[in-house]
């Protein structure tokens, strides 16, 4: 979505002329300012290499109406008191065309005055707080779902896994804020009450505190809103001090960052966790149906929504990729002593058989397109 959102700015403008800022002959130069330094730099940097891997990629086809695109970044270093000067040094010094790919709340509450005042458009933040989408702002192109959204969906699996007790651990700003108002209405509309709250600085590991007001009331599940290093210490010290809860977080953690920084496995592309026996049992979609397995605990796992909901700017890559070969590795290669499995197969069904397709040529013009949309909504189930 972020990659469509701003191709499709791009490919849109008329070039004739030159007289947009970042716009040359051979190039338009784009601005990103978000964390590249301190505790939380993987999230600024792995959506700068995310970000920039795409943009090579539209390089290699040539660019943008002939002209390659160039990114320039400025390190907010996740400050509220830096990030305005980022973004005004992107603006005035570098001339950007457009910005893209910053990176948190409180720093994009920061960033916002200054983005808006100078009518520069902005694709993609990294953040899902609702202070950046309330007042509507014409120059922020959002991409991504609010925090009360992502709350809603962590307090639904909790609460169909049998949780009941719940507790919040939230960064003390804006972006903690957002998490836990949102977990508070997914609370409310259940009838239920959070059962401890507890803050954490940015960009501190100072969870003491945190740790001895939640632990206290043995909480089932918490939910967790801040950054992978706060986050990755407040689990180990509630582990160590006898904590059986199951953590969630929202997607600004980046589960791969929190995995490494916890030393756990990390598993994604998953649709369903739940509890069983002596592990969890993760879910998984194939074609045609789902396989399930059961994995040791601890481990993070990345959930999202389901693989047919449609996501119609990711066919082209799906279609590049099932053509692309996959190499065979063996465990030698890749630095791993085979031991006793850690996985155990729950259930494997294949998929079920395929019927034949069917053609549409015979008939009336309007007949026809009435029968295809039966038939895709019917019996194909994609409409």
């Amino acid at each position: 979505m972020l990659r469509t959102s701003l191709l499709t700015i791009l490919a849109g403008l008329s070039f004739s002329g030159l007289a947009e800022n970042g716009v040359f002959n051979d190039k338009v130069v784009l601005g990103q300012a978000a964390v590249f330094s301190g505790p939380a730099a993987q999230l600024g940097i792995q959506m700068r290499n995310g970000i920039k891997a795409y943009l090579d990629h539209v390089n290699a086809q040539g660019g943008i109406h002939g002209r390659k695109i160039e990114l320039v970044t400025e390190d907010d270093r996740y400050e509220t008191k830096v990030a305005p000067e980022a973004s005004r040094k992107l603006i005035e010094e570098h001339r950007v065309f457009a910005l893209l790919g910053y990176v948190g709340t409180p720093t994009g509450v920061a960033h916002l005055p200054v983005v808006n005042q100078a009518k520069v458009p902005l694709v993609g933040m990294f953040t899902g707080a609702e202070v950046l989408r309330v007042p509507f702002s014409r120059y922020i192109f959002h991409v991504r779902a609010s925090y009360y959204d992502e709350t809603e969906k962590i307090v639904e699996q909790i609460v169909s896994i049998g949780g009941k007790n719940i507790a919040v651990f939230y960064q003390d700003d804006a972006y903690g804020l957002a998490g836990l108002t949102g977990t508070e209405i997914a609370m409310k509309k259940r009838n239920m009450q959070i059962s401890a709250k507890a803050t954490v600085e940015r960009n501190t590991v100072k969870v003491e505190n945190a740790v001895k007001t939640i632990h206290a009331v043995k909480p089932d599940a918490v939910v967790m809103i801040s950054a992978y290093t706060s986050i990755a210490e407040f689990i180990r010290q509630m582990k160590k001090a006898g904590s059986g809860a199951t953590f969630y977080n929202v997607s600004f953690v980046g589960s791969k960052a929190l995995a490494d920084a916890l030393g756990w496995p990390h598993v994604g592309m998953l649709t369903k966790i739940a509890a069983g026996g002596d592990g969890v049992e993760l879910w998984r979609e194939i074609e045609g149906g789902h396989e399930v397995w059961t994995a040791p605990t601890p481990v993070v796992g990345l959930v999202h929504k389901s693989a047919k909901e449609p996501r119609y700017p990711s066919l082209p890559g799906i279609m590049k990729a099932k053509k692309k070969e996959i190499p065979e590795k063996d465990l030698a290669s890749l630095g791993v002593t085979a031991g006793a499995p850690r996985a155990e197969v729950v259930s494997m069904e294949p998929p079920p058989q395929r019927g034949g397709g069917k053609i549409l040529k015979d008939g009336d013009t309007k007949a026809l397109a009435v029968e295809l949309a039966r038939l895709l909504h019917e019996e194909a189930k994609v409409l």
